[in-house]
């Protein structure tokens, strides 16, 4: 991300005859060398010897970072508090002399996004521990295309491995396709699917699976849903109900990040139709630009819980804030 915003603020390197006395690409004035023996500060000073950025300057920059943003693929609402937590930070500090002003804008953006991604601590695994009388029931939604079914078998994977007895509910009933790509996941696993024939009342897959759960004393159900859009309110009712007979006591959103503003969408849509708890974003490594990371726990209010970094069972992390600002702070940071 910060390199779309780099070339937007800074543009191309200063031509060699460029005015002296300016900072490349802000018009704000040069400071003199900094001794070369002296240990590297930050870009502000809390003293008076340093220098602001001027309104107009500061105005441009602003403009160039909104745009940046926008170009990838963040929320307004979430351009919005960036900009004005930058220049909250830049309009209200000096500059110290031989900082350079791209270290500055650069520093002000990367504390309003660890301000926008950190959330209180989440140990999904010391919470289903926790929980009495089991099993602890996690109901995964979404849209068509998202990975949410292998989303669900990688998070079995990860609980099986902390000695956790896992079941999984076959609850995408519209598609045999998708009850069988379950069955071959807990096969794999060595994890029981519990399913009905294709058409049946998903509902009634979550109840038998959460009873069979219960009856032999597993730790978590994780219930898979067919994907369903805003556009089609039958599915939503189903969902609905799904959740009415389950009682989750986690419901996750699995979102595309790949997807730029559409996930951001979806995630809006069904916190405000169903509910949701926290957020699942899948093909997060492939995803350059990072808008639909940063937008959709605004948006929603909700924190990204886990994400999805490749193909293999393995490849389903605990969402680290700071892995996010590196990545998108990193493209394009001066040597």
């Amino acid at each position: 991300m910060w390199a779309a915003i780099r070339s937007r603020l800074f543009g191309a390197p200063p031509a060699a005859n460029a005015p002296a006395g300016t900072e490349p690409g802000t018009g704000a004035p040069s400071a003199p060398a900094a001794d070369p023996g002296a240990a590297e500060p930050g870009p502000f000073t809390d003293g008076i010897l340093g220098r602001r950025i001027r309104e107009a300057t500061l105005t441009e920059v602003l403009d160039g970072l909104e745009v940046g943003l926008l170009q990838s693929d963040v929320a307004l609402p979430v351009v919005e508090k960036i900009r004005a937590d930058v220049a909250a930070e830049l309009g209200t500090r000096r500059l110290r002399w031989g900082a350079d002003a791209e270290g500055a804008i650069r520093g002000a953006f990367e504390q309003s996004v660890r301000g926008l991604l950190r959330g209180p601590p989440f140990d999904l695994v010391a919470r289903i521990r926790a929980h009495h009388p089991r099993p602890f029931v996690i109901l995964f939604v979404g849209v068509n295309g998202t990975g949410k079914t292998t989303t669900v078998a990688k998070l079995a994977h990860r609980l099986s491995q902390e000695s956790l007895g896992v079941v999984l509910a076959a609850g995408d009933t519209f598609r045999a396709g998708a009850i069988e790509q379950l069955l071959v996941h807990g096969e794999r696993l060595g994890i029981k699917v519990v399913r009905q024939g294709e058409g049946s009342d998903p509902a009634a897959v979550a109840f038998d699976s959460i009873a069979h759960a219960r009856a032999r004393g597993q730790d978590v159900v994780l219930i898979d849903t067919a994907g369903r859009q805003h556009t089609n309110q039958n599915l939503i009712e189903e969902a609905k109900k799904i959740r009415r007979v389950a009682k989750p006591d986690l419901t996750l959103f699995v979102g595309d990040a790949l997807s730029g503003n559409d996930v951001v969408e979806q995630a809006r849509f069904f916190q405000e139709a169903l509910g949701v708890d926290g957020l699942i974003l899948t093909k997060l490594d492939a995803d350059a630009k990072g808008g639909a990371a940063l937008s959709a726990t605004f948006v929603t209010g909700r924190p990204i819980l886990f994400v999805g970094v490749g193909q293999g069972y393995d490849d389903l992390r605990p969402f680290d804030p700071e892995w996010m600002v590196e990545r998108l702070v990193a493209d394009g940071r001066p040597a």
